[in-house]
């Protein structure tokens, strides 16, 4: 989970200037890389061969 001092944070990042789509942009990419970081620590992430497999079946 996002805390507010990784969004304040982002915010500071940012130029002066910026479109509401960038903010949103960043702090979706923030969250994901944190849910991926989370199911990294609870190992729940499956090997690259697994991947690999599981995209041989999508993409038949």
């Amino acid at each position: 989970m996002l805390t507010r001092d990784d969004v304040l944070k982002t915010i500071d990042d940012l130029p002066k200037e910026f479109s509401l789509d960038e903010i949103i942009d960043r702090l979706i990419i923030l969250e994901k890389i944190d849910t991926g970081l989370d199911q990294s620590k609870n190992n729940e992430t499956i090997s690259t061969n697994e991947a690999k497999e599981q995209l041989a079946k999508w993409l038949k």
